[in-house]
């Protein structure tokens, strides 16, 4: 029996597309087969791509997201007078930060905007800086935008910090300077490390400031500290979320400065009061035995408080292009023809050399000629102040008689007289710390001028003459001097012939106030000049403030011994004569030194005006600011 086919119960038009679209439906099919197809193929290329290719990176990214090593900046040092009165401290400043490595892969621009918008700078710059800062440092290290933004603009930001991926407002510290200008120089101030100083130091941060002048830089390894670091948990967008471990960093170590505020803010008051007319000045206290300055001055001065946030290019022109150079510190920095105050040493070398006694008369005409030593019809005229008449040693010094120095430096060969000659007055000068540096604890020093034959041959052109010795005896000519160096020779005449280390760290101490160490302050060789010969010469200074030139140094109470007198400088006037520095040097008590000091005016006179300014000086250190309100100016 043949088998019938089964029969479907369907009808037969069911199977059938009733639009005709049989073929049209397989189409469909196969192209929704072919596009799930293609998305597992890109999904599966994807995940080789993060497992395979890039699996390293993002498992480090992942990491590094998950905790993170943050460095923490240790305390600045403070730094402290004398009486441990405060003269800077430490204070906390806004600044707005980007975190390269939190910042979202496509919105890095709306991060920007949102910063531009509460601190005025533009996207652009925001952008570049973030891009030199990844350039320089890695990439979860803030680069800060701006610094000391202020409170309202750190409170606003921080309120669109959770929806600005990248987004840091530091709390910084910031170093203010308590004394403001009157202490300027001698601090220096801080500044942000340039990208130069970055890759040069070692255990700084590129946000991290750094001192750039004067003690601030000078004990810049002291004041820094150590950084710290802390492990924390960070959620995806860089937020702390818990701290793991913590290395707390080692704070910076104070310093104890020699100087005496409320005797350095007297010498501001005192020199600014007498060098009205002065382009620079500066003045000097220290200490004849051990070295320590109790106060130094340099006019003009400037606030360093203006460091501590970045400078405009106009502010910074402005310091620079300023008259009489504020910047610099001209009781160490600049040197001038220190005048009658080097007839000290060429007196000292005179008598050590028996080229004089204190009997040696010497008469002063107000004058004294010389004839070209080429030309014998061409004779040279070098000028005192005044005709004294017949001088002894003391007198010639006490009346800081040029001719008499003149005698004593280069000789009167037509009257039998042998001075010492440009060697000797050279060597001399040498030995009593001129030509070199004085050591002292600020950067920034000039060794000043010692001139000589091979010196002027070599230099100048021409060879030396007589006319360059007795220039040189009087503190003129080539020689050059800062005033620091002019007081370390005071310092040495006072303290019987021991040239001391100009330095103004006295100790350093610990946050809890205990002593670390003190300075190791290096010794120099003794003057080669006896005592006896020094005594001689100090009686002479003293007769000087008593009955000579330097009568307005005295002070009631106190027997100063001191020099005074002027350095000329520059072409002639039309009177014939030349500007000149005003100078005095000297120390007191006569009897049993205890300080020194030294006042250099520029443009200024030393009787008129360095010599009340330092009378009114040392009266405030021994007599306090009770008695040292006005001035004792004698023979006016």
């Amino acid at each position: 029996m043949n088998e019938q086919p089964e029969r479907s119960n369907w009808p037969a038009h069911a199977s059938r597309n009733p639009r005709g679209g049989g073929k049209g439906s397989s189409t469909s099919f196969a192209l929704l087969r072919a596009l799930v197809i293609l998305m597992f193929g890109i999904l599966t290329l994807q995940l080789i791509n993060m497992q395979l290719i890039k699996g390293d990176e993002y498992e480090r990214r992942v990491a590094i997201n998950a905790l993170r090593e943050v460095p923490l900046s240790p305390a600045r040092g403070l730094i402290l007078d004398r009486n441990m009165q405060p003269l800077v401290q430490n204070s906390a400043r806004f600044s707005v930060a980007v975190v390269p490595g939190d910042l979202p892969e496509h919105g890095e621009s709306a991060v920007y905007s949102t910063i531009s918008s509460v601190v005025d700078i533009p996207a652009s710059e925001i952008e570049s800086m973030v891009r030199i800062g990844r350039a320089n440092q890695d990439e979860f290290s803030p680069v800060v935008i701006k610094v000391d933004i202020g409170r309202d603009p750190a409170l606003e930001l921080l309120e669109l910090e959770p929806h600005a991926p990248g987004l840091a407002i530091l709390v910084e510290p910031t170093r203010e300077y308590s004394a403001g200008s009157a202490l300027s120089h001698v601090l220096g101030y801080v500044g942000p490390l340039s990208a130069e100083e970055y890759a040069d130091s070692d255990g700084y941060l590129f946000k991290d400031s750094i001192g750039k002048n004067g003690i601030e830089l000078n004990y810049e390894d002291i004041l820094r500290g150590e950084l710290g670091r802390k492990l924390v948990e960070v959620d995806a967008t860089g937020r702390e979320i818990k701290t793991i471990d913590e290395d707390r960093p080692l704070d910076g170590s104070n310093l104890v400065l020699s100087i005496d505020l409320d005797l350095q803010k007297h010498v501001a008051e005192v020199l600014s009061q007498h060098t009205d007319d002065s382009e620079s000045a500066a003045a000097v206290v220290m200490d004849v035995n051990t070295g320590e300055v109790l106060a130094m001055v340099s006019r003009p001065t400037f606030d360093n408080n203006m460091f501590a946030s970045p400078l405009s290019q106009e502010a910074l022109s402005g310091l620079l292009e300023a008259p009489g150079k504020p910047l610099l510190n001209h009781v160490l920095s600049e040197q001038f023809p220190p005048g009658d105050t080097f007839k000290m040493i060429v007196a000292g070398a005179a008598l050590q050399e028996g080229v004089a006694r204190p009997d040696t008369i010497i008469t002063n005409k107000g004058y004294i000629t010389v004839r070209n030593e080429l030309d014998p019809n061409v004779v040279y005229i070098y000028p005192d102040r005044h005709a004294l008449g017949p001088l002894d040693f003391s007198a010639g010094l006490a009346q800081s008689s040029n001719v008499y120095s003149y005698y004593l430096a280069g000789g009167k060969s037509d009257e039998g007289f042998i001075g010492l000659g440009p060697d000797r007055v050279a060597r001399y000068a040498q030995a009593f710390g001129f030509g070199n540096p004085t050591g002292i604890d600020v950067p920034g020093e000039s060794a000043g001028m010692v001139p000589d034959a091979s010196w002027k041959e070599s230099t100048v052109g021409d060879p030396w003459t007589l006319g360059d010795t007795y220039d040189m005896g009087i503190g003129q000519g080539y020689l050059g001097a800062t005033p620091l160096q002019v007081l370390r020779a005071m310092c040495a005449i006072a303290n019987g012939g021991r040239l001391v280390t100009p330095h103004l760290l006295k100790e350093v101490r610990d946050n809890h106030g205990s002593l670390l160490s003190s300075p190791e302050i290096a010794e120099t060789e003794p003057l080669p000049v006896d005592a006896s010969n020094l005594d001689i010469i100090r009686q002479a200074m003293r007769r000087s403030v008593t009955e000579g030139v330097t009568k307005n140094a005295n002070v009631s109470g106190i027997a100063v011994a001191g020099n005074s007198g002027v350095a000329e400088f520059g072409a002639k006037l039309q009177d014939g004569k030349r500007a000149t520095h005003g100078w005095f040097a000297g120390f007191a008590p006569y009897d049993n030194p205890e300080v020194a000091v030294v006042v250099f005016t520029e443009q200024g006179n030393g009787s008129d005006d360095a010599s009340p300014a330092a009378s009114q000086i040392l009266d405030f250190y021994f007599h306090g600011p009770r008695l040292a309100a006005q001035p004792q100016v004698i023979g006016q």
